[in-house]
């Protein structure tokens, strides 16, 4: 993914938005909270849409990646 970098010395590490200090997660916030492609763009106009659905991308990545465990309740027994 070319938009999005990581570099140990911009922002612990996170992966941001290549040429800024704006993170993936932050981006997903701005998302999550009802911003819209445009409005980030308006307020962060080092960023394009392009920016915007990398970020996506790349949390979607990271998600299928993901390996989930189901642990069992307390009290529950595990049958073989």
């Amino acid at each position: 993914m070319e938009h999005i970098v990581i570099d140990e010395g911009v922002c612990r590490g996170k992966p941001v938005i290549k040429g800024t200090r704006i993170t993936v997660e932050f981006i997903l916030e701005l998302l999550a909270n009802g911003w819209s492609t445009e409005g980030i763009i308006e307020n962060y106009p080092q960023l394009n849409e392009e920016d915007i659905l990398a970020a996506l991308q790349y949390a979607t990545s990271i998600l299928k990646e993901e390996n989930i465990y189901i642990l069992p309740k307390k009290n529950e027994v595990l049958s073989r």
